[in-house]
This record gives structure tokens, sequence and C-alpha cells, in this order.
């Protein structure tokens, strides 16, 4: 059958699985937008306050599913402010395909209006990008973006799509459902090599990130723990892997990682890290970290081997059949005394939260709030997050009963992130769905409050408000002499007044009593709640790696607060 280029992109999203996408209208997209209204019985669009928040949408939308999330925005302006969203996509591994339009092929390089080299300005944050021309290019030009979205290691991949090509007419043949490309298997003598290793460990670790989280690998890790009495630590990114409630799990390592979970990777003699980058923030001084200990790294993508960390066995490969093979070639092997270490790490670990809740008094802490969180929320639910001191005591203190719960910005660490990913992933999923953010960051996007209004989406968005921006005054507190330069925010924004400007509903809670009345009522309300939170100004994250420190410079408490003027 006959289309216009405009009907070709629709037809071949449905052809490719979509049911939903997230974007903004413009002229040079005003084609596309036509073709979505003739066929909005099959695909279902969500109209976004701007770009940004579109393209942080799709990126929850595949977090919350696995599935390739899209979004469309229109030339120049439009198109650019997606530039956040797919950086973040791509840092943190998320499939992902953005739709632009752009000036006719005629116009291009003329500086047109609202023309703009998007593929040129993206080439860096994409997997790919095309600039299809030609109208016989545009559908396979699209399934090729999905194929290499999903395949390897994921990302995001842009389409541009001038609006002559979005106009003219072609013959479209429908096809099925692009498959990933098979990651090769991993030789056996490498295998062999990391079965050795784990044969000879008498402390393993097992260190699951982002790769192991997007596969849905926590059973497999969990009975490969049992099998060589080893512990499990996850990075940021790898929340939600493993049920929080598994007494092997200790939780996230790294910077503001959990105590137990950063001295038992420091204290084991080999590190199984699955889908791991060991990014800065996980290391710390790479001069200074596992020294002595052996490391076998399992990961698609051959530039992560040896990038950060020099590693004994790097086997590029797919990680699930690598990490099946190791495990069945393995020896059963209990080991007392290294559970026993673990067992001590964990009680200190809980005396250091029982310290921190004595010195607390009865001020409202994050921990608290976390606690009533867990107690109440239903099933299921989903947590996103902005980037922040807030972000972090999500990762800390927030339970998680099934895999891909977490939705946060881990790598490029994006204020503004949360609001949109939080519609996408409630969208994707039609789960219970929180929002944890701070005062700094729900400023950066909170226009996407009118989107979930619009639409009527449940949320319950906890702003955890302490007039600060609260990790930047975190380190001007301890490195730089407690010169506040710019971090206390000083608004005067009623966030309750705000919410229900935009419609929404609000609460405010100024003690934890308030708070657990508010989230209770918030959980059983069909639409967008705001519950602004107050926290102390100097509450800290801790534990915390000081800035080229390790693990032997972790700091647990803080003597001193400053409980003077800012």
């Amino acid at each position: 059958m006959k289309l216009t280029g405009a009907e070709i992109i629709i037809r071949t999203l449905i052809e490719q699985g979509v049911t939903d996408v997230f974007g903004y209208p413009g002229g040079q997209v005003i084609n596309i937008y036509d073709a979505l209204y003739k066929y909005s019985d099959e695909i279902n669009h969500i109209l976004t306050a701007h770009e940004q928040g579109a393209a942080h949408a799709a990126d929850g939308y595949s977090r919350a599913t696995g599935k390739v999330g899209v979004c469309i925005a229109t030339s120049g302006p439009g198109a650019t402010n997606l530039v956040t969203g797919i950086a973040t996509a791509m840092l943190d591994s998320v499939p992902m395909v953005a739709i632009t339009g752009n000036v006719p092929c005629s116009l291009i390089g003329k500086d047109s209006f609202q023309e703009i080299d998007i593929t040129g300005i993206t080439l860096p944050i994409t997997k790919h990008n095309y600039f299809v021309n030609k109208i016989e290019d545009l559908a396979d030009s699209i399934r090729e973006a999905f194929a290499i979205a999903k395949s390897g290691r994921p990302g995001p991949v842009l389409v541009d799509v001038p609006k002559d090509v979005q106009v003219a007419t072609y013959e479209f043949e429908p096809k099925g459902i692009v498959e990933k490309t098979p990651l090769p298997k991993a030789n056996q003598e490498q295998i062999d090599e990391a079965i050795k290793l784990v044969n000879e460990s008498k402390r393993p670790y097992i260190y699951i990130g982002g790769g192991a989280a997007g596969i849905g690998m926590g059973k497999q890790i969990v009975e490969f723990a049992e099998k060589i009495d080893a512990c499990i630590g996850c990075t940021f990114m790898g929340l939600s892997t493993v049920d929080d409630g598994y007494e092997r799990f200790l939780g996230m390592q790294g910077m503001h990682g959990h105590f137990a979970s950063s001295i038992a990777q420091k204290h084991a003699d080999l590190i199984i890290g699955v889908g791991v980058r060991f990014s800065d923030r996980a290391t710390g001084n790479t001069a200074k970290f596992a020294k002595g200990t052996k490391i076998i790294q399992l990961d698609p993508d051959f530039a992560e081997i040896n990038k950060n960390v020099n590693v004994d066995v790097g086997i590029v490969a797919d990680v699930f059949d690598s990490f099946i093979r190791i495990a069945e070639g393995a020896n059963e092997d209990k080991k007392p005394e290294w559970i026993a270490e673990i067992e001590a790490l964990k009680q200190k670990e809980q005396e250091i939260a029982d310290r921190a809740a004595r010195l607390a008094g009865d001020r409202m802490t994050p921990r608290m709030v976390f606690d009533v969180i867990n107690k109440h929320k239903l099933p299921r639910t989903i947590t996103t997050t902005d980037v922040g001191q807030h972000q972090m005591w999500a990762a800390q203190y927030s339970t998680f009963d099934t895999a891909r719960r977490f939705v946060s910005s881990g790598g490029l660490g994006t204020m503004g992130f949360g609001l949109g990913a939080a519609i996408g992933a409630r969208v994707a999923t039609n789960d219970p769905t929180l929002l944890i953010t701070g005062d700094g960051s729900f400023g950066m996007n909170l226009n996407e409050l009118a989107t979930a209004v619009t639409y009527n989406i449940p949320l319950v968005i906890i702003i955890a408000n302490n007039g600060v921006l609260g990790m930047v005054r975190q380190w001007q507190n301890l490195f730089f002499g407690k010169r506040f330069s710019n971090t206390v925010l000083n608004r005067k924004t009623d966030f309750v007044k705000l919410a229900e400007a935009f419609g929404a509903v609000g609460f405010r809670a100024t003690n934890i009593e308030e708070f657990e009345d508010a989230f209770k009522k918030a959980i059983t309300i069909n639409g967008p709640v705001v519950i602004d939170t107050y926290i102390y100004k100097d509450e800290f994250v801790l534990p915390m790696l000081p800035p080229g420190g390790s693990v032997d410079d972790i700091i647990t408490k803080i003597e001193e607060k400053n409980d003077g003027k800012d």
C-alpha cells in the first residue's frame, strides 16, 4: 500500500509493537502528528509540557519495561530540547528511539527557520543516528533504529526526517518486529579461567550493575550466591535486581553506598562484576580500588573491559550465558568465616544507623520518611527519583519487591529527570509510581505536573524540601569551609498551592506523623499528589567516600553540623 512518509513512520512504529509515544508537535512534524491522528486507535500519544519531558518519559517507559521508549519532536529547538534526555539514556544504556522532523532537503544547510543539524549534535550521545533524505529508506531506517537501540549494550538512536520526505509517498510493506542482534557466546577457555578464580576464592563478592538489572538476572544471581557462599553488592544502577530482603544482599556500594557493602567489597578476594562499568562513583580512587583482589568482569561492551580498572578475566559476550556457564561450572562451597565477617559488617552498619537516629532526636529524618514509605506503599510500586541527596536516600533506604522498580538517572545525573520518567513509567506499567525529588530538582521540570494532571496519571510526588541544593551544600559543608555559595535557594514557592494551581492535590508534612497521614491518603487518590516534606537543611547523605578517596577514607558520621546562619 502507498503511504506518505509520515504515515510510514507511524505504521512502522505500530509494526514494532509501540503502543505509546511522548512528544510535542511543531511545524516540521505536523504531518507526523496528522498521521498520529489517523492511527490514534492503534497508538497513544502523550503530549508533554516540554520536549525534555518527552525524552525523560520515553526513558522512564523503557526502564520500567525493557521496551524501546519513543519520543517525537520538531526541528530546531524542539530537537535540541531532547538532547539532555537522549544523553541521560545513553549514559545509562536505555533503549530509546527519538524521531525528529527537519526542514525540507532543499533547505538543508541554508540556515532555514528552525533548521538544526541534530544528527551532528547527537552523534556523541547516541548509539547511532539517521538523516533520512530518501523516502524509500524510511521504514527500514526506523526498523534498524529499533534493532540497534535494543541490541548489545542498549542505548538511544535518533532518526531525523526532513519535511519533504514526510510528505512524499511510497509503497509500504509491513514486516515483523525486529529482533535483537544475538550476542556472541564466550569461548570456553575464558569461562574456565573464571571458574578457576571462583573455585579458588575464599571471600567472593558478586557485584551487579545496570547490565544485570536490564536482563533480569536476579534469580540466577541469588542461586549462584547460595552455591558459592558469596555476598552480593550492587551499583546504583543495579538496584532492584535482587530483593532487598535477601540476607546475602548488602545493597549499593560506592560513594554513598551501604557501609557493609563497601567494606565487604574491600575485604573480598574475588569480585565477580556482572554488567558493571566500575565508574568513579563506585570505585573512588582507582589506584586504591580492590588492591590484591581478583576481578572477573562480564559485559557485552568491549570498551568497558579494563577501561576504569584492570581485571583478571574480562569476558565480552552474552552476559546471561556467560554467568550461567560460570555458575554451573563452579564448585559448591561453604565459607562460614566469610559469612561470619559479613554478618559482623551488617551489625556494624546497624550500629551506625542507630547512632544517627539518636543524634537526630525528634527531627523528621530521611530514614524515617522511607520507613513510612516502605511500610505503606502498594505492591509492585515503582520508585523514580530526581538527582541529589534525596536520590541517594532513596537508593539507600527504599525496598523493592521485584525487578525494574527503581528508575533514576545514574550516569549523567540529570536534575529534572524524575517527573517525566515517573509519567513514562506509570503509562508503561499502570503500576503504583512514586517520585522522590528535592525542591531544587523539582523546580527544573515541574511543568510536567500539567501533563500528569491533564492525563490524570496517578503519581505520588514527595518533595524532600530542605530549602537548599543539598548535595552541593554537603560538599561545601565538608570540604569548602562551609562557604555556602549559591546553594541556599531562599525561594518562597508554596508547593501545596502550586500543586493545587496545576489541578493536583497537595499536602504539607512538617513532622513524621503528618507525613504518614499524607502518604496513606496519597496512595488512595486517583491522580497526581504532591507531598511537600520538610527536611533539615544540613541532613547529610552518609556513608560517603570523599572526593579522590577510597573506602579506607569512608565517612560514617559527622561530629558537627552547621546550625548557625547560612
